[in-house]
Formats: structure tokens, sequence, C-alpha cells
């Protein structure tokens, strides 16, 4: 397992941007894939975004075209650029590493949460 740490939720306008960021402990290559998940409150968690180990990137439908999700193996940092917010995306944003393409997420951050407002 990576210990991974999130960074940069805070209070977006609708229409705006965040950038979140996550610092992994170990080398991001070493995973099948990282991604972005989120829970809003009251709802369930929804995976976002991921990145496998060959930087091929998947989108949820409900941010796909705004979200961008990148990585920087050097760093061992994974990003998430969401433009054009929207108050739906208000939610906690988790970060989580798997080391097989398929199943259950193996490492997962502590969130930061992102709040947008109307």
């Amino acid at each position: 397992q990576v210990q991974l740490v999130e960074s940069g939720g805070g209070l977006a306008q609708a229409g705006g941007s965040l950038r979140l960021s996550c610092a992994a402990s170990g080398s991001i290559f070493s995973q099948n894939r990282m991604g972005w998940l989120r829970q809003g409150s009251g709802k369930q968690r929804e995976w976002v975004a991921s990145v496998t180990s060959d930087g091929i990137t998947t989108y949820g439908d409900s941010v796909k075209g705004r979200f961008t999700i990148s990585r920087d193996i050097t760093k061992n940092m994974v990003y998430l650029q969401m433009n054009s917010l929207k108050p739906e995306d208000t939610a906690v944003y988790y970060c989580a590493a798997r080391r097989s393409p398929w199943g259950s997420w193996d490492s997962w951050g502590q969130g930061t949460q992102v709040t947008v407002s109307s």
C-alpha cells in the first residue's frame, strides 16, 4: 500500500476552477492505477477519474470534459484539475490507488473538501 495525502480543496464559485493534488509515499508507477473518487453529503461514493500505469485516463460521465486527471511519476504526484465547477460537484474528494485492474481500491487518502457555491 501507499500513503496518500490530498490537498487543494476549498471553496469555489460555480463556473470556477480548483486543482487537487495527491502526494504518494511510494512509487505511483507501481500501482496499476490511481484515481479520484468523491462523496457528497448523503450520497454514495462516486468514482470521478482514473489514470493507469500506462497513462490512460478515464472519467465519469458527470465530469467528462470538465475535469482532467494527470500525474507526475518523478514526484509521485497525482492531480485533478477541475474546471467549470457546478454546485453538484460539492463533495469530499479522495485520492485512491489500486494494484490490480479490477476490484477494490487498496489505498485511500483522508479526503479534501470541495464546496462550490451557486
